[in-house]
């Protein structure tokens, strides 16, 4: 597996940062963390999909984004202070992380300073990401954030050729573009109109994913 994370650091580097982080294995609808909970390590992920998830102020839980292999999370733990975890995060299938504890890395960090870039470029990185979001949630309708978003599920879940099952709930994805349920099911049904994606218990199949990204570009 390769991170991006660890893409700037030479082997050697990158060996000594898995070294020292836990492999962990988690079953289908496993929590890793709660939100509230000690922020203690970061998860760089292995293998299957995790659903990052917060309180809304009506006592629901909402969907922020879905997490999959080559990705991480819980890097505000690397920090140095004592924070609480911001999310939840559900494995929503068998799923296998390499954890990284936030006192190995800070040991780590004495010993090989230029190991604190990885820090830094992991909280750019985020930060771009919510502003592109922010600015997606202003200026960008509906309809084309949720082609945007299933767009970029197809990568996460498509393994070659062919229909991509995604397997979430119009719920998730009304959590991940900032919508309702019913006015994600009015855009789902103008998909399958033109013949774009199916719809199934639980799960959306993408039957063009060419079709799909051009709407999502325009």
């Amino acid at each position: 597996m390769e991170w991006p994370l660890l893409a700037g650091l030479g082997e050697a580097e990158r060996k000594l940062v898995l070294d020292v982080a836990r492999r962990r294995t988690f079953a289908k609808g496993e929590v890793v963390f709660h939100e509230g909970d000690l922020a203690d390590s970061l998860h760089l992920v292995e293998s299957g999909h995790l659903a990052v998830q917060v309180s809304t102020p009506d006592g629901a839980t909402a969907t922020l984004s879905i997490v999959s292999a080559g990705s991480c999370f819980g890097e505000l733990s690397l920090m140095g202070e004592n924070r609480d975890r911001s999310a939840t995060v559900v494995a929503l299938d068998e799923t296998v992380t390499h954890s990284l504890s936030a006192s190995a890395y800070a040991a780590l960090c004495r010993e090989h300073h230029q190991l604190e870039q990885l820090l830094v470029g992991l909280l750019a990185s985020r930060v771009r990401e919510l502003s592109n979001r922010l600015l997606e949630t202003m200026y960008v309708g509906l309809d084309r954030r949720l082609y945007r978003r299933l767009s970029e599920l197809t990568d996460v879940y498509g393994h070659g050729p062919g229909p991509v099952v995604v397997p979430l709930t119009q719920g998730h994805l009304a959590d991940l573009v900032g919508g309702t349920r019913p006015s994600i099911n009015q855009v789902l049904q103008r998909l399958v109109a033109q013949g774009i994606v199916e719809l199934g218990r639980g799960r959306v199949i993408v039957l063009d994913c060419a079709a799909l990204r051009r709407k999502a570009q325009f």
